[in-house]
This record gives structure tokens, C-alpha cells and sequence, in this order.
């Protein structure tokens, strides 16, 4: 049989004894900063907010503008900020004896409105200024019309003198001779008629080609036309060619 445990029969053990409180090491910083770090970015739950008080609710008209609050003496408020003059009295008298030398009839009659010219343009009845239409010839009536304008003058008188420099520094050496104007035209006009009679003989070329004979002229043709083009260029972009002379 097992042994029955009995309480203790001493009186002393029957006081109640007080519970030591343990006290926990304390906590490193580094522990504390990261715990208040953590504390301050929680977003879980409700936010801690007050709460409105019953007696603010929304009422209606509550967001709308509201008008400037009236004065006591019941005139608006004023919003500019320069005074206006005020009005005359009974005992104050206007100026007498103000004279102008201006006759507005005779103004009137000189000078007499008259409207102006309009154009219109679309069958809508679109309408402008017939100045701005360009139908009235004020271009034409000025006085410098025609003639050819200072900078066009300046430009072709520094383009001869550069032209007789250049046929002045070929004549010294007797190297270079210029090609005139005619002789230019001419060379040009040629090679432009030669052009057109390649074309006319490449154009008359048969569209099956199964032989090296034909394949050999045709291309024979278009070198020449290719040839032919580039000198036509070269001329037409130089007006002044000069021609060496051995």
C-alpha cells in the first residue's frame, strides 16, 4: 500500500508567504528601437482615431459656398479698392463757360464714314477686307515696283567680280581658257540630244533578251545613259567652266 501524505500539522506553515517578484534582465537598445520601429509602421486593425462626436453630423448645403456675410448697415462690401466721387450736392453748381474749338458738324461733314471694301469668296458668304484679298493692285502702284531689289544688286555685282578675277588669273597663266555662254549652251543641248536618241534606241530594245549579244547592248546603253546624265548635271550646276589647254 502506498503511504498517505498528510499536511504538515505546523501552525507557520499555514501563513501565506509573499511571491518574490523576478525581474528580467534588461533589454539591449538595439531591441527597443527595433520594437518601437515596428509599433510605428502596424497597420492592421482599426486606426486609433477619435471618434466624431454625434452632435457633427453632415448637414445639407454644408459644402456649398457661402455668400459674403452682409454688413449691419446692410450695404455690400466693398471690393475696390479705389473710391468713387461722390455724388453732387443740391447747393453745388457745375462748371459753366466750358468751350471746345471742335465743330463736330463740320467734322462730320468732311469727314464722313464710310465703310469698308469687303470680298466674298465662298458661296457661303465668307467676307474679308478687299484690301487683304488681294484683288486690289497696292503692290503694283508703289513706287519701287519692278525694280530689282539692293541685296539681288550687291549679290550679282560680287559674282561678276569674282567671274573677272577668275578670267583675269586664266588669261595670266594661259592655261585655263573659259567656255563662253554660246559654247556652254551648245555642249549642253547636245549631250541632251544625244540623251533623247540612246533613249529612243534603248526604248526599241526587245522585251525578251535570251542572248549575251543583246544582253551586251543593253547594258552598253544604259552606261552610256548613265554617263550621259551625270554631264548634263555637271553642266547645268557650273555655268562657268573653264577648259585646260596644253
Amino acid at each position: 500500500m502506498s503511504e498517505a501524505i498528510y499536511p504538515s500539522g505546523c501552525v507557520y506553515d499555514w501563513i501565506p508567504k509573499e511571491q518574490e517578484e523576478i525581474k528580467k534582465p534588461p533589454r539591449p537598445a538595439i531591441i527597443l528601437e527595433e520594437k518601437l520601429n515596428k509599433d510605428a509602421k502596424k497597420t492592421m486593425g482599426p486606426p486609433k482615431v477619435e471618434l466624431p462626436s454625434p452632435d457633427k453630423y453632415l448637414k445639407k448645403h454644408s459644402k456649398q459656398p457661402k455668400p459674403p456675410e452682409k454688413s449691419d448697415d446692410g450695404h455690400k462690401p466693398r471690393t475696390c479698392t479705389v473710391r468713387k466721387p461722390t455724388v453732387p450736392r443740391r447747393t453745388e453748381k457745375p462748371l459753366m463757360g466750358i468751350q471746345t474749338k471742335r465743330d463736330f458738324l463740320q467734322t462730320t461733314v468732311m469727314f464722313p464714314m464710310k465703310p469698308k471694301a469687303i470680298s466674298v469668296d465662298t458661296k457661303k458668304g465668307h467676307k474679308q477686307l478687299l484690301e487683304n484679298s488681294g484683288l486690289v493692285p497696292k503692290y503694283v502702284m508703289k513706287k519701287d515696283y519692278g525694280e530689282v531689289p539692293t541685296y539681288l544688286q550687291l549679290r550679282s555685282e560680287a559674282e561678276r567680280k569674282a567671274r573677272e578675277e577668275d578670267q583675269t588669273l586664266a588669261r595670266e597663266q594661259n592655261v585655263l581658257e573659259r567656255l563662253t555662254e554660246e559654247d556652254h549652251q551648245a555642249v549642253l543641248k547636245g549631250l541632251k540630244k544625244k540623251w533623247d536618241e540612246l533613249h529612243c534606241e534603248y526604248q526599241g530594245l526587245p522585251l525578251l533578251i535570251d542572248t549575251p549579244s543583246k544582253k551586251t547592248r543593253k547594258i552598253r546603253l544604259e552606261e552610256k545613259m548613265s554617263q550621259l546624265e551625270k554631264d548634263i548635271s555637271f553642266f547645268e550646276r557650273f555655268k562657268t567652266i573653264f577648259i585646260y589647254d596644253d
